[in-house]
């Protein structure tokens, strides 16, 4: 019973942690504009890390992004660290100066964003491919910051069930 008090404590306190907000003061001047950042071939590297800050994943991604104006497709390539793949496309569309919806297969509804400045904030609910053929149904609210003109860093905060249960940090760099 002791250890079942101290795991929800814990659990409880990582949960607590704060996060971003589009309304926090912009670092830079630049302003993000993911048909611009995006259209071409990108590369990230990332890892998953649990609520306790364990490493439990790292994955390289290769992308092609094309934007026809409307459509933003987004074609991802993940290799894992144990040599598995998987692919993604999502397809953005536009719906206002500042916001984004969108779509991808796993992903449940509507996917939706908001940019401000050098900031996007992107967030959906997905079941995610797990080792062993299986699917877990997480929600993940990403937060996107661009550092550069060819580089963007990614901190998405994943929750099962409303409880935080880790982390995935992944760096976007243009070819």
């Amino acid at each position: 019973m002791r250890l079942i008090l101290i795991l929800l404590a814990t659990l409880t306190l990582a949960a607590c942690g704060g996060r971003p907000s589009l309304e926090d003061e912009p670092l830079s001047g630049a302003e993000l504009n993911l048909e611009e950042f995006f259209a071409g071939d990108l590369v990230a590297y990332g890892q998953f890390q649990d609520v306790f800050g364990t490493v439990r994943r790292r994955f390289v991604v290769e992308i092609e992004g094309t934007w026809d104006g409307e459509t933003l497709r987004l074609v991802e390539d993940f290799v894992y660290e144990d040599g598995s793949t998987e692919q993604r496309i999502w397809t953005l569309r536009k719906t206002g100066p500042e916001t984004w919806e969108g779509t991808a297969p796993g992903v449940i509804g509507v996917a939706t964003g908001e940019e401000r400045g050098d900031t996007f904030n992107w967030q959906y609910t997905i079941d995610l491919p797990v080792p062993g053929d299986e699917t877990m149904r997480v929600s993940f609210d990403d937060w996107m910051w661009l550092m550069s003109e060819d580089r963007l860093l990614n901190r998405a905060y994943m929750y099962r069930f409303g409880v935080r249960i880790g982390e995935v940090i992944i760096s976007f760099e243009r070819d």
